[in-house]
């Protein structure tokens, strides 16, 4: 049985970084992010002409002020804030095993909630009626069967190159039906 904390073998901060990653079997993208992440941490922290240190000799004060550059300064989105905030956390709890209680008083912005757009009947006959082809004829067929835009597809014609949706042999636009 493997124990909790790997033994890392590397003197360098990034490479024990991607030792702890790849021994809790990370995917390699969130490597590249947490890597990228710490990376701007550690350059970030030589602001303003200073030397850069190690995240073990920063606080609480500068994770706060550099979450907070990220937000006000680079206008980040929160799930970039959100990327941003877990590599530093996985770098304190798990390569430099730190105990983080004042971490656990940085909140995570919160997504912005997103209604959907949706168009009224008397829209979707007005936009239809504007069609005209076989550009009407596929999206009547993709509204009016609650196909997916991948499913459209005519002979090459539609270019999105996906197979007709299962039990449509053929789609003829001049006749206007579907078999």
């Amino acid at each position: 049985m493997k124990p909790s904390t790997p033994v890392l073998h590397s003197p360098r901060l990034l490479d024990q970084l991607r030792e702890c990653l790849r021994y809790r079997h990370y995917s390699l993208s969130t490597e590249k992010s947490y890597v990228y992440w710490v990376r701007f941490f550690v350059r970030w922290s030589a602001r303003a002409g200073g030397a850069m240190r190690h995240p073990r000799d920063m606080g609480a004060a500068d994770v706060q002020a550099f979450l907070t550059m990220l937000a006000s300064e680079r206008h980040v989105s929160s799930s970039t804030h959100n990327q941003a905030l877990s590599a530093l956390l996985f770098l304190y709890r798990d390569v430099l095993n730190t105990e983080l209680p004042w971490m656990q008083n940085i909140q995570r912005p919160q997504q912005p909630k997103r209604i959907p757009s949706v168009l009224t009947q008397a829209e979707v006959g007005a936009l239809l009626a504007q069609m005209q082809g076989t550009e009407a004829l596929l999206a009547r067929l993709l509204y009016g069967t609650g196909m997916r835009l991948m499913e459209g597809r005519v002979d090459g014609w539609w270019p999105l190159a996906a197979p007709l949706p299962e039990g449509v042999k053929q789609i003829d636009p001049q006749q206007s039906f579907v078999r």
